[in-house]
């Protein structure tokens, strides 16, 4: 038995409903989800870090989920893991048609629009197959981080048309806008004005190429660093 096979077994028998783990048998897709989440995050940790061996360990975290996930669905005569595996290996083959076909593609910029065209015509399949017509904002995950899914909506409104993409000088301008719409001073329920001052901020970032969840995270592992040497006295 490989170590996959050994994996499913496992996750199998905690599954039990004779012989297996209470706690796990009480899981469900919606009490797995945050714990999948999270793994992700140690995944990027770690790499953040430089740590191969911590890497190693938390991707076995994060195909524990994989696997969790897996035989839930499993269960329930849904799916299983070998489904998983087919599947993705079905869309690699197919978002690669210059590598696994006879499509001619010469650059990384290529392929990032032949891979969003891929995607938008797989989107399209998607909700025909649920009689309905394709929306350009669909897919785009409700837990996403808040700037990431922000960033990922306006992408894809600009590219539909369905909001200007603005330049550096009208997207300053809007967070100048956003500003002076601010309350003097903090009042309960001021979500909304601060919630466009950031939305603001997020459409200036694009305009300048930058990525806003990776500049908010890049300056929060600075100020930590600051509040370290400070708290240590240096």
């Amino acid at each position: 038995m490989d170590s996959l096979d050994r994996l499913l077994a496992i996750m199998a028998r905690l599954r039990d409903p004779v012989a297996g783990c209470p706690w796990d048998l009480e899981q469900r897709f919606e009490s797995i989800a945050p714990h999948t989440i999270e793994e992700a995050y140690e995944v990027d940790d770690a790499i953040r870090r430089g740590d191969l061996e911590a890497l190693r360990e938390e991707l076995g975290d994060l195909l524990l989920q994989v696997v969790y996930h897996a035989q839930m669905a499993r269960e329930l005569g849904r799916f299983d893991f070998d489904d998983v595996a087919r599947g993705i290996c079905e869309k690699l083959v197919r978002r690669h048609p210059h590598v696994f076909g006879d499509e001619a593609i010469d650059s990384s910029e290529a392929q990032t629009r032949a891979w969003e065209a891929h995607k938008e015509a797989e989107r399209a399949r998607a909700a025909a197959e649920r009689g309905r017509e394709a929306h350009p904002l669909d897919g785009v995950a409700l837990g996403l981080p808040a700037l990431l899914r922000t960033a990922k909506l306006l992408r894809r409104a600009e590219r539909a048309g369905l909001t200007p993409q603005r330049d550096g000088p009208a997207a300053r301008a809007e967070v100048h806008a956003a500003l002076e719409a601010l309350p003097e001073a903090p009042a309960p329920g001021g979500e909304a004005a601060l919630g466009g001052l950031l939305l603001a901020c997020v459409r200036l970032a694009q305009a300048a190429g930058v990525d806003p969840e990776r500049a908010l995270r890049e300056e929060a592992a600075r100020l930590e660093a600051a509040l370290r040497r400070a708290a240590a006295g240096g």
